[in-house]
Order: C-alpha cells, then structure tokens, then sequence
C-alpha cells in the first residue's frame, strides 16, 4: 500500500483537534492558542481552507471571549472538516475509541 501523504496530515489535524476537545477545559489559553495557531498554519500550508478559516475565526473568538463553550463548537466544526477530506474509513468515531463515551450516551 502507498503512504499517502496528505492523510498523514489530516490524521494529525484529526489527532490535534481531538486532543483539545478531551481536554475539555483543562488547558491554558495560551496553550489552546498555540495549538490552534499550529492546527491554522498547517491547514493553509496544504490548502485545507475550510480548516485554516476555522482555526482563525476561533482564534479571534479566543482573543474576544476567552476560554469557554464557543471552543468545543468550532472543534467540532474542525473535526467535521477535517472528516470531509478523509476517506470514509479512516473517520472513526469518537464513541468507539472510548467505550466510556459510548456506554454513556447509550444511557442518556
């Protein structure tokens, strides 16, 4: 099988967002600007507009609101952006990587 380059790069967009949202809360602004400034940088250098777009405007939100629910949103929104560019079977759900998460939203 040949290594695809640009799904290196979207499984470690995917790894970095992913990072964040389980942090939930229990990460530095500066920290989470850092991230999200790298996360940007990447997106742009391979195209991914969707991604960078989304990056900034969270950035600008970060500086205008601070930490708070606004993140989680546009973490979502990266993460469904970031899917839209993979292929279909390397998206896996979050809920079947932690059967924790899964067990509780079967219970909610």
């Amino acid at each position: 099988m040949r290594h695809d380059p640009m799904l290196a790069i979207l499984t470690d967009l995917m790894r970095r967002v992913d990072g964040l949202a389980g942090q939930r809360g229990h990460v530095s602004a500066v920290r989470l600007h850092d991230e999200i400034d790298q996360i940007r940088h990447i997106a742009r250098a391979f195209g991914l507009d969707a991604v960078e777009g989304l990056a900034g405007t969270l950035e600008s939100a970060l500086s205008l609101h601070g930490l708070g629910p606004v993140v989680l949103s546009y973490l979502d929104l990266m993460r469904e952006a970031i899917a839209a560019d993979l292929p279909t079977a390397a998206v896996i759900p979050l809920a079947a990587l932690r059967p924790d998460v899964a067990g509780a939203a079967l219970r909610a």
